[in-house]
């Protein structure tokens, strides 16, 4: 039996070493030979100040971590305006007096009362669990290092690093971190089941009869395709309102849960797609199962969980992942804040589109012309 259903192999041969590559791959056993970056903002307010060499030396350590990847803006605004659009991750603002407090040190070291205090202020990306937990303790490690050098002779400084403004307001839960990407899981197994319904429906020879009414493929694959778009987004709604029920109150308000259904609607044609092309390739119920993680396990693991806490090549390899654009638009609204009218969520939803319109009429040409015998 095997032998005559190649596909069915996935299940009991190809499955367990598709699921280990999946998870080697986003957790760094696979390309993660190269550490993880993040990029952040920096605004000097200290260049036109007596003594702009101390910011610059501070500039220095931050981008020799080899971690933080520095992006330089002329003001606050601008960089907060592409922290909401999670373009970077956090922003740090050097004070005008960070100089003088610098050099205060200097010239009494041992007189705490002599020095000219000065507090960096730092701002983090809320969508991101990794920054908020990462970010700062570097911050303040080089704050450090650039006083002391590597071995501290004094508990403290006239420089400090300030309470992320972000964090202290927005007071996430893990849970939090990881529903925009759940609500990309909750589609992706459409797949799954469009590929056994077809599946089915050939084996029983409903296909068979269908051609012989005067239904026209148009209608078939429409009647076919809007009701398992609708089966998926009563997935995600549900998905929703169990989160709702156990305290989830994303940002954005009502207009970016509407775009958030919009968004997700228009991925779960993506995945009809996928699902139609997994029932062209198999011939059975249980051969479609196993070949619908062909799909399943690259779009879970590479699209829907914290993208920046993956290896930077799962990184890479995500943008080419219809659902990281999903979870991407989402942990926008509904983390970060972020408008409807954010150019970063326009992108998403201009590249979630595109992909799913080629992936449907993919899959449909595919099964008119080999899925239905």
């Amino acid at each position: 039996m095997f032998t005559r259903e190649p596909a069915a192999l996935f299940l009991i041969l190809l499955f367990p070493v598709a699921l280990t590559l999946a998870f080697g791959a986003a957790f760094g056993a696979v390309g993660g030979g190269q550490s993880t970056t993040y990029p952040i903002g920096l605004v000097n307010l200290d260049l036109t100040e007596p003594y702009p060499q101390y910011s610059q030396q501070f500039i220095d350590a931050l981008d020799g971590t080899d971690i933080l990847k520095i992006q330089i803006y002329p003001d606050n605004e601008t960089a907060q305006i592409d922290l909401m659009q999670g373009k970077i991750q956090a922003v740090v603002l050097i004070p005008q007096n960070f100089g003088a407090s610098y050099n205060s040190f200097l010239g009494a070291p041992e007189d705490p009362s002599s020095w000219e205090n000065a507090k960096v202020e730092l701002y983090l990306d809320r969508g991101s669990i990794f920054a908020t937990q990462a970010i700062p303790p570097i911050i303040q490690q080089v704050i450090v290092a650039t006083l002391y050098g590597d071995t501290p002779t004094t508990p403290s400084g006239p420089i400090q690093l300030g309470i992320p403004s972000l964090v202290e307001a927005a007071k996430f839960t893990s849970f939090d971190y990881t529903m925009p990407g759940l609500f990309a899981y909750a589609a992706i197994f459409i797949i799954m089941i469009v590929a056994q319904s077809f599946a089915v429906n050939r084996e029983k020879g409903l296909l068979r009869r269908i051609n012989t009414t005067p239904t026209t493929p148009a209608e078939f694959m429409t009647g076919n395709v809007v009701p398992y778009m609708l089966i998926s987004l009563i997935q995600v709604a549900l998905v929703f309102a169990t989160a709702f029920l156990m305290g989830y109150r994303p940002m954005g308000g009502a207009a970016g849960l509407i775009l958030a259904f919009v968004i997700v609607s228009i991925f779960s044609l993506c995945c009809v797609g996928f699902g139609l092309i997994t029932a062209t390739i198999t011939k059975s119920p249980g051969a479609a199962t196993g070949a619908a993680f062909i799909f399943i396990l690259p779009l879970m693991f590479l699209g829907t969980f914290v993208t920046a806490g993956l290896s930077p090549s799962a990184q890479a390899v995500g943008k080419f992942i219809p659902s990281y654009y999903v979870t991407d638009a989402l942990t926008s609204l509904f983390l970060r804040g972020a408008p409807v009218s954010s150019p970063t969520i326009i992108l998403d939803l201009a590249t979630v589109s595109v992909y799913s319109v080629v992936v449907l009429i993919l899959g449909v040409l595919l099964f008119r012309k080999y899925g239905k015998a």
